[in-house]
Protein backbone atom coordinates (compact mmCIF):
# COMPACT_ATOMS: atom_id res chain seq x y z
CA UNK A 1 0.00 0.00 0.00
CA UNK A 2 1.27 2.95 -1.24
CA UNK A 3 1.33 5.87 1.56
CA UNK A 4 0.83 9.60 0.48
CA UNK A 5 0.64 11.59 3.52
CA UNK A 6 3.91 9.97 4.60
CA UNK A 7 5.30 10.30 0.93
CA UNK A 8 4.54 14.24 1.49
CA UNK A 9 7.03 14.45 4.40
CA UNK A 10 9.66 12.50 3.05
CA UNK A 11 9.41 14.86 0.05
CA UNK A 12 9.49 18.40 2.01
CA UNK A 13 12.68 16.64 3.81
CA UNK A 14 14.23 15.66 0.60
CA UNK A 15 13.72 19.11 -0.79
CA UNK A 16 14.90 20.90 2.77
CA UNK A 17 18.31 18.35 2.52
CA UNK A 18 19.18 18.99 -1.03
CA UNK A 19 19.75 23.31 0.05
CA UNK A 20 21.79 22.08 3.38
CA UNK A 21 25.31 24.36 3.14
CA UNK A 22 27.58 21.12 4.08
CA UNK A 23 26.48 19.37 0.97
CA UNK A 24 26.30 22.15 -1.86
CA UNK A 25 28.70 24.97 -0.23
CA UNK A 26 32.14 22.94 -0.38
CA UNK A 27 32.61 22.33 -3.95
CA UNK A 28 32.10 26.13 -4.66
CA UNK A 29 34.98 27.72 -2.33
CA UNK A 30 37.32 30.56 -4.48
CA UNK A 31 41.22 29.62 -4.39
CA UNK A 32 42.93 30.27 -1.13
CA UNK A 33 44.46 34.81 -1.95
CA UNK A 34 47.57 36.02 -0.67
CA UNK A 35 46.61 38.01 1.53
CA UNK A 36 43.76 37.92 4.27
CA UNK A 37 40.57 36.03 4.07
CA UNK A 38 37.04 37.75 5.39
CA UNK A 39 34.03 35.57 5.51
CA UNK A 40 30.88 38.11 6.14
CA UNK A 41 27.06 37.03 5.43
CA UNK A 42 23.28 37.17 6.39
CA UNK A 43 21.11 34.96 5.73
CA UNK A 44 18.86 32.13 7.71
CA UNK A 45 20.93 29.97 6.09
CA UNK A 46 24.45 31.60 6.76
CA UNK A 47 25.59 30.10 9.91
CA UNK A 48 25.37 26.72 8.67
CA UNK A 49 27.11 27.98 5.81
CA UNK A 50 29.87 29.53 8.46
CA UNK A 51 30.47 26.46 9.34
CA UNK A 52 30.89 24.38 6.07
CA UNK A 53 33.02 27.34 4.88
CA UNK A 54 35.64 27.01 7.96
CA UNK A 55 35.08 22.82 7.92
CA UNK A 56 36.55 23.14 4.16
CA UNK A 57 39.09 25.97 4.25
CA UNK A 58 42.53 25.17 4.03
CA UNK A 59 43.74 28.98 5.29
CA UNK A 60 43.70 31.28 7.98
CA UNK A 61 40.12 33.09 8.02
CA UNK A 62 38.12 34.97 10.36
CA UNK A 63 34.85 36.82 10.24
CA UNK A 64 31.19 37.84 11.47
CA UNK A 65 27.99 36.55 10.25
CA UNK A 66 24.26 37.42 11.39
CA UNK A 67 21.67 34.80 11.33
CA UNK A 68 18.05 34.22 12.79
CA UNK A 69 17.51 33.64 16.56
CA UNK A 70 17.60 30.15 17.02
CA UNK A 71 19.65 29.40 13.77
CA UNK A 72 23.09 29.52 15.03
CA UNK A 73 25.70 27.30 14.43
CA UNK A 74 28.95 26.98 16.40
CA UNK A 75 32.26 27.92 14.67
CA UNK A 76 35.82 28.32 16.24
CA UNK A 77 37.24 31.25 13.61
CA UNK A 78 33.61 32.82 11.89
CA UNK A 79 31.88 34.86 14.81
CA UNK A 80 28.41 34.31 14.85
CA UNK A 81 25.67 36.29 15.97
CA UNK A 82 21.86 36.34 16.07
CA UNK A 83 19.00 39.27 15.02
CA UNK A 84 15.30 39.25 14.18
CA UNK A 85 13.68 38.64 11.19
CA UNK A 86 11.43 39.47 9.52
CA UNK A 87 11.46 42.83 10.97
CA UNK A 88 14.91 44.13 11.68
CA UNK A 89 16.31 44.84 15.25
CA UNK A 90 19.03 46.59 17.19
CA UNK A 91 20.67 43.49 16.81
CA UNK A 92 20.52 43.25 13.20
CA UNK A 93 21.62 46.97 12.72
CA UNK A 94 24.76 46.42 15.28
CA UNK A 95 25.68 43.35 13.43
CA UNK A 96 25.54 45.56 10.27
CA UNK A 97 27.78 48.06 11.37
CA UNK A 98 30.40 45.56 12.60
CA UNK A 99 30.26 44.10 9.32
CA UNK A 100 30.94 47.58 7.58
CA UNK A 101 33.91 47.71 9.49
CA UNK A 102 35.76 44.33 9.02
CA UNK A 103 35.49 45.68 5.29
CA UNK A 104 36.99 48.51 5.23
CA UNK A 105 41.03 49.71 4.38
CA UNK A 106 41.08 45.69 2.06
CA UNK A 107 43.87 45.87 0.06
CA UNK A 108 44.06 43.96 -3.62
CA UNK A 109 45.62 40.60 -1.93
CA UNK A 110 42.74 40.36 0.31
CA UNK A 111 39.43 38.13 -0.35
CA UNK A 112 35.85 38.58 1.01
CA UNK A 113 33.70 35.94 1.17
CA UNK A 114 29.86 36.95 1.32
CA UNK A 115 27.50 33.89 2.38
CA UNK A 116 24.20 35.24 1.86
CA UNK A 117 20.96 33.63 1.99
CA UNK A 118 17.28 34.09 2.22
CA UNK A 119 16.12 36.64 5.77
CA UNK A 120 19.14 38.49 5.09
CA UNK A 121 16.88 42.06 3.90
CA UNK A 122 16.04 41.99 7.77
CA UNK A 123 18.81 39.97 9.76
CA UNK A 124 21.44 43.07 7.61
CA UNK A 125 20.10 46.17 8.98
CA UNK A 126 21.76 49.36 8.53
CA UNK A 127 19.39 52.16 7.33
CA UNK A 128 20.51 54.75 5.12
CA UNK A 129 21.62 57.96 6.41
CA UNK A 130 18.31 60.52 7.70
CA UNK A 131 16.46 57.37 8.19
CA UNK A 132 16.15 55.45 11.70
CA UNK A 133 15.78 51.94 12.53
CA UNK A 134 11.91 52.36 13.74
CA UNK A 135 11.47 53.86 10.28
CA UNK A 136 13.19 50.73 8.97
CA UNK A 137 10.91 48.52 11.00
CA UNK A 138 7.71 50.65 10.04
CA UNK A 139 8.51 50.21 6.39
CA UNK A 140 8.63 46.54 6.65
CA UNK A 141 6.00 45.43 8.67
CA UNK A 142 4.39 47.36 6.29
CA UNK A 143 5.49 45.88 3.41
CA UNK A 144 4.91 41.76 4.72
CA UNK A 145 1.16 42.70 5.09
CA UNK A 146 0.91 44.61 1.23
CA UNK A 147 0.39 41.75 -0.47
CA UNK A 148 3.93 43.22 -2.57
CA UNK A 149 6.24 40.27 -4.16
CA UNK A 150 9.80 39.64 -2.57
CA UNK A 151 11.15 41.37 -5.57
CA UNK A 152 8.95 44.50 -5.06
CA UNK A 153 9.70 44.62 -1.25
CA UNK A 154 13.48 44.30 -1.47
CA UNK A 155 13.56 47.40 -4.33
CA UNK A 156 12.29 49.36 -1.48
CA UNK A 157 14.46 48.09 1.25
CA UNK A 158 17.60 48.34 -1.23
CA UNK A 159 17.22 51.95 -1.69
CA UNK A 160 16.27 52.61 2.58
CA UNK A 161 19.94 50.90 3.35
CA UNK A 162 23.50 51.29 3.49
CA UNK A 163 24.87 48.02 3.03
CA UNK A 164 22.26 46.51 0.72
CA UNK A 165 22.07 47.34 -2.90
CA UNK A 166 25.61 46.50 -3.64
CA UNK A 167 27.18 48.60 -1.08
CA UNK A 168 28.65 46.15 1.01
CA UNK A 169 30.90 44.99 -2.59
CA UNK A 170 31.98 48.46 -3.18
CA UNK A 171 33.11 49.15 0.53
CA UNK A 172 35.64 45.65 -0.20
CA UNK A 173 37.30 47.30 -2.87
CA UNK A 174 39.43 46.97 -4.15
CA UNK A 175 39.09 43.22 -2.85
CA UNK A 176 38.15 40.32 -4.45
CA UNK A 177 34.80 39.50 -3.52
CA UNK A 178 33.23 36.14 -3.63
CA UNK A 179 29.28 35.62 -3.15
CA UNK A 180 27.92 32.38 -2.48
CA UNK A 181 24.42 32.74 -2.42
CA UNK A 182 21.54 30.19 -1.40
CA UNK A 183 18.34 32.01 -3.10
CA UNK A 184 14.64 31.99 -1.75
CA UNK A 185 13.36 34.19 -4.52
CA UNK A 186 11.52 33.24 -7.76
CA UNK A 187 13.93 33.58 -10.27
CA UNK A 188 17.12 33.53 -8.20
CA UNK A 189 17.73 36.82 -8.95
CA UNK A 190 20.72 38.00 -7.45
CA UNK A 191 19.65 41.34 -6.42
CA UNK A 192 16.55 40.16 -4.69
CA UNK A 193 18.80 37.50 -2.50
CA UNK A 194 18.80 39.60 0.67
CA UNK A 195 18.13 42.83 -0.82
CA UNK A 196 21.85 42.31 -3.17
CA UNK A 197 24.40 43.82 -0.53
CA UNK A 198 27.04 42.49 -2.95
CA UNK A 199 25.78 43.01 -6.38
CA UNK A 200 24.85 45.50 -8.63
CA UNK A 201 21.29 47.20 -8.68
CA UNK A 202 19.52 48.60 -11.67
CA UNK A 203 16.43 49.48 -10.10
CA UNK A 204 15.71 52.85 -8.32
CA UNK A 205 14.23 55.22 -5.91
CA UNK A 206 11.91 55.92 -8.40
CA UNK A 207 11.08 52.12 -8.71
CA UNK A 208 10.61 51.84 -5.01
CA UNK A 209 8.43 54.89 -4.87
CA UNK A 210 6.45 52.71 -7.18
CA UNK A 211 6.08 50.31 -5.18
CA UNK A 212 5.12 52.14 -2.68
CA UNK A 213 2.10 53.77 -4.20
CA UNK A 214 1.39 51.03 -5.87
CA UNK A 215 0.84 49.03 -2.78
CA UNK A 216 -0.52 51.96 -0.62
CA UNK A 217 2.13 51.62 2.19
CA UNK A 218 2.21 53.97 4.48
CA UNK A 219 5.72 55.21 4.85
CA UNK A 220 7.76 57.61 7.53
CA UNK A 221 8.16 61.49 6.03
CA UNK A 222 11.58 60.50 5.93
CA UNK A 223 11.59 57.07 3.87
CA UNK A 224 9.44 59.57 1.11
CA UNK A 225 12.30 62.36 1.47
CA UNK A 226 15.09 60.13 0.67
CA UNK A 227 13.55 58.24 -1.88
CA UNK A 228 12.19 61.42 -3.86
CA UNK A 229 15.73 63.53 -3.68
CA UNK A 230 17.73 60.11 -5.19
CA UNK A 231 19.80 60.09 -2.13
CA UNK A 232 18.68 56.66 -1.78
CA UNK A 233 20.08 55.14 -5.14
CA UNK A 234 21.97 52.08 -5.18
CA UNK A 235 25.28 50.80 -6.58
CA UNK A 236 24.93 50.37 -10.83
CA UNK A 237 26.21 48.03 -13.14
CA UNK A 238 29.18 48.85 -14.10
CA UNK A 239 30.72 50.60 -11.02
CA UNK A 240 34.33 50.13 -10.77
CA UNK A 241 34.45 48.70 -7.31
CA UNK A 242 32.60 45.75 -8.27
CA UNK A 243 34.75 45.27 -11.46
CA UNK A 244 36.67 42.37 -8.75
CA UNK A 245 32.99 40.55 -7.44
CA UNK A 246 31.81 37.39 -8.26
CA UNK A 247 28.61 35.67 -7.69
CA UNK A 248 27.99 31.77 -7.81
CA UNK A 249 24.76 30.45 -6.93
CA UNK A 250 25.09 26.97 -4.64
CA UNK A 251 21.82 25.87 -3.78
CA UNK A 252 18.28 27.11 -5.97
CA UNK A 253 14.58 26.29 -5.43
CA UNK A 254 14.76 24.42 -8.80
CA UNK A 255 17.49 21.66 -6.80
CA UNK A 256 15.20 21.14 -3.63
CA UNK A 257 12.41 20.47 -6.65
CA UNK A 258 14.08 18.30 -8.05
CA UNK A 259 15.49 15.95 -4.98
CA UNK A 260 11.29 15.72 -3.85
CA UNK A 261 10.79 14.83 -7.65
CA UNK A 262 12.77 11.63 -7.04
CA UNK A 263 11.74 10.78 -3.74
CA UNK A 264 8.08 10.81 -5.30
CA UNK A 265 9.17 8.56 -8.46
CA UNK A 266 11.28 6.23 -6.55
CA UNK A 267 7.72 5.47 -4.41
CA UNK A 268 5.96 4.68 -7.88
CA UNK A 269 4.15 8.48 -8.23
CA UNK A 270 4.86 9.76 -11.62
CA UNK A 271 6.33 13.40 -10.82
CA UNK A 272 5.35 17.11 -12.63
CA UNK A 273 7.64 20.10 -11.63
CA UNK A 274 5.15 22.93 -12.73
CA UNK A 275 7.67 25.62 -11.89
CA UNK A 276 10.11 26.79 -9.48
CA UNK A 277 9.34 30.29 -9.78
CA UNK A 278 5.32 30.82 -9.03
CA UNK A 279 4.39 34.17 -7.35
CA UNK A 280 0.97 35.87 -7.22
CA UNK A 281 -1.40 36.15 -3.96
CA UNK A 282 -1.98 32.71 -2.38
CA UNK A 283 -5.16 31.81 -1.94
CA UNK A 284 -5.14 32.47 -5.76
CA UNK A 285 -2.38 29.65 -6.50
CA UNK A 286 -4.58 27.52 -4.19
CA UNK A 287 -7.63 27.91 -6.76
CA UNK A 288 -5.50 27.45 -9.68
CA UNK A 289 -3.53 23.80 -8.86
CA UNK A 290 -6.88 22.71 -6.95
CA UNK A 291 -7.72 22.74 -10.94
CA UNK A 292 -4.88 21.56 -12.04
CA UNK A 293 -5.35 18.37 -9.55
CA UNK A 294 -8.84 17.72 -9.94
CA UNK A 295 -7.98 17.08 -13.85
CA UNK A 296 -5.35 14.86 -13.34
CA UNK A 297 -8.06 12.64 -10.97
CA UNK A 298 -10.67 13.09 -12.79
CA UNK A 299 -9.60 13.52 -16.77
CA UNK A 300 -6.07 12.13 -16.53
CA UNK A 301 -4.67 14.87 -17.65
CA UNK A 302 -2.01 16.04 -18.41
CA UNK A 303 -0.70 13.29 -16.49
CA UNK A 304 -2.27 9.88 -15.09
CA UNK A 305 -2.06 9.21 -11.19
CA UNK A 306 -0.27 8.33 -9.00
CA UNK A 307 1.39 11.13 -9.48
CA UNK A 308 2.85 14.20 -7.63
CA UNK A 309 2.44 18.08 -8.59
CA UNK A 310 5.42 19.52 -7.40
CA UNK A 311 5.87 23.80 -7.42
CA UNK A 312 7.87 26.45 -5.42
CA UNK A 313 7.94 29.96 -5.65
CA UNK A 314 7.04 32.94 -2.90
CA UNK A 315 3.53 33.47 -2.98
CA UNK A 316 1.61 36.54 -1.28
CA UNK A 317 -0.94 37.39 1.44
CA UNK A 318 -2.74 41.03 1.54
CA UNK A 319 -3.79 40.55 5.40
CA UNK A 320 -7.10 42.22 5.69
CA UNK A 321 -8.55 40.05 8.61
CA UNK A 322 -7.13 39.40 12.01
CA UNK A 323 -4.95 36.34 11.46
CA UNK A 324 -1.41 36.38 10.70
CA UNK A 325 -1.02 35.38 7.75
CA UNK A 326 1.43 32.66 6.35
CA UNK A 327 1.42 32.18 2.62
CA UNK A 328 1.82 28.32 2.41
CA UNK A 329 -0.73 27.31 5.17
CA UNK A 330 -3.39 30.15 3.29
CA UNK A 331 -2.70 28.78 -0.25
CA UNK A 332 -3.24 25.21 1.89
CA UNK A 333 -6.75 26.16 3.52
CA UNK A 334 -7.85 27.85 -0.53
CA UNK A 335 -6.59 24.42 -2.03
CA UNK A 336 -8.64 22.31 0.36
CA UNK A 337 -12.34 24.38 -0.09
CA UNK A 338 -11.31 23.97 -3.93
CA UNK A 339 -11.09 20.32 -3.90
CA UNK A 340 -14.03 20.10 -1.41
CA UNK A 341 -12.93 16.95 0.05
CA UNK A 342 -12.18 15.20 -3.48
CA UNK A 343 -10.84 11.49 -2.83
CA UNK A 344 -7.42 10.70 -3.06
CA UNK A 345 -5.52 14.01 -3.30
CA UNK A 346 -3.23 14.97 -0.03
CA UNK A 347 -1.12 18.03 -0.10
CA UNK A 348 1.48 19.74 1.56
CA UNK A 349 3.15 23.07 1.35
CA UNK A 350 5.85 24.53 3.51
CA UNK A 351 8.67 27.55 3.95
CA UNK A 352 11.97 25.51 3.65
CA UNK A 353 13.87 27.73 6.24
CA UNK A 354 10.63 26.21 8.92
CA UNK A 355 9.12 29.15 9.22
CA UNK A 356 5.90 30.29 7.64
CA UNK A 357 4.93 34.36 7.86
CA UNK A 358 5.92 35.07 11.42
CA UNK A 359 4.94 31.70 13.26
CA UNK A 360 7.08 28.95 14.21
CA UNK A 361 5.39 26.28 11.83
CA UNK A 362 6.89 25.63 8.32
CA UNK A 363 3.62 24.59 6.76
CA UNK A 364 0.90 22.14 7.04
CA UNK A 365 -0.91 19.57 5.00
CA UNK A 366 -4.12 18.67 3.44
CA UNK A 367 -6.28 15.40 3.55
CA UNK A 368 -9.30 14.79 1.76
CA UNK A 369 -11.51 15.04 5.18
CA UNK A 370 -9.96 18.08 5.79
CA UNK A 371 -12.83 20.10 5.65
CA UNK A 372 -15.42 17.60 7.23
CA UNK A 373 -13.31 17.37 10.26
CA UNK A 374 -13.09 21.19 10.43
CA UNK A 375 -16.82 21.57 10.28
CA UNK A 376 -17.14 18.65 12.61
CA UNK A 377 -14.97 21.33 15.37
CA UNK A 378 -17.20 24.11 14.75
CA UNK A 379 -14.60 25.65 11.91
CA UNK A 380 -15.82 27.38 8.75
CA UNK A 381 -13.11 26.88 6.61
CA UNK A 382 -14.13 29.87 4.07
CA UNK A 383 -14.07 32.63 7.86
CA UNK A 384 -10.95 31.22 8.06
CA UNK A 385 -9.66 32.37 4.83
CA UNK A 386 -11.46 35.19 4.98
CA UNK A 387 -9.72 36.11 7.83
CA UNK A 388 -6.06 35.17 6.92
CA UNK A 389 -5.98 32.64 9.96
CA UNK A 390 -4.57 29.47 8.18
CA UNK A 391 -2.25 28.90 11.14
CA UNK A 392 -5.14 28.80 13.62
CA UNK A 393 -6.94 26.43 10.91
CA UNK A 394 -4.56 23.61 10.53
CA UNK A 395 -3.68 23.95 14.40
CA UNK A 396 -6.76 23.50 15.33
CA UNK A 397 -6.69 19.79 13.50
CA UNK A 398 -3.34 19.19 14.38
CA UNK A 399 -2.13 19.31 10.76
CA UNK A 400 0.68 21.64 11.00
CA UNK A 401 4.10 20.94 9.82
CA UNK A 402 6.59 21.85 12.59
CA UNK A 403 10.51 21.54 11.45
CA UNK A 404 12.07 23.63 13.79
CA UNK A 405 15.11 25.63 12.12
CA UNK A 406 16.05 24.01 9.12
CA UNK A 407 19.24 26.05 8.56
CA UNK A 408 18.79 26.33 4.90
CA UNK A 409 16.10 28.47 2.84
CA UNK A 410 15.10 27.66 -0.89
CA UNK A 411 11.82 29.34 -1.07
CA UNK A 412 8.52 27.59 -0.74
CA UNK A 413 7.80 23.76 -1.49
CA UNK A 414 4.50 22.60 -2.60
CA UNK A 415 3.20 19.43 -3.31
CA UNK A 416 -0.13 17.73 -4.16
CA UNK A 417 -0.63 13.77 -4.16
CA UNK A 418 -3.27 12.01 -6.46
CA UNK A 419 -3.82 8.74 -5.68
CA UNK A 420 -7.30 7.93 -5.73
CA UNK A 421 -7.40 4.35 -5.53
CA UNK A 422 -5.46 4.70 -1.96
CA UNK A 423 -8.14 5.76 0.20
CA UNK A 424 -7.82 3.17 3.16
CA UNK A 425 -4.94 4.57 4.85
CA UNK A 426 -4.16 4.03 8.54
CA UNK A 427 -4.41 7.72 10.88
CA UNK A 428 -0.72 6.41 11.61
CA UNK A 429 0.27 7.91 8.39
CA UNK A 430 -1.20 11.31 9.17
CA UNK A 431 0.96 11.45 12.81
CA UNK A 432 4.05 10.62 10.76
CA UNK A 433 3.61 13.81 8.85
CA UNK A 434 2.56 16.01 11.49
CA UNK A 435 6.32 15.13 13.37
Amino acid sequence: MRAPRELLRRMFDAAISAAQPALCLPVHLPAVPTGRTIVVGAGKASAAMAKAFEDHWPGAVSGLVVTRYGYAVSCERIEIVEAAHPVPDAAGMAAATRIQNLVRGLSADDLVVALISGGGSSLLASPAKGLSLDDKQTVSRALLTSGATISEMNCVRRHLSAIKGGRLAAACHPARVVTLLISDVPGDNPCDIASGPTVADSTTCSDALEVIRRYTVDVPASVRKLLESGEGETVKPGDFRLARSETRLIATPQMALEAAARISEQAGFASAILGDAIEGEARDVGIVMAGIALQVARRRQPLAPPCALISGGETTVTVRGHGCGGRNVEFLLSLAIALNGEPGVYAIAGDTDGVDGQEEIAGAVVFPDTLDRAWAKGIRPKNSLADNDGHGFFQTLGDSVITGPTLTNVNDFRAVLIDPENEALSAGTRDEIRR
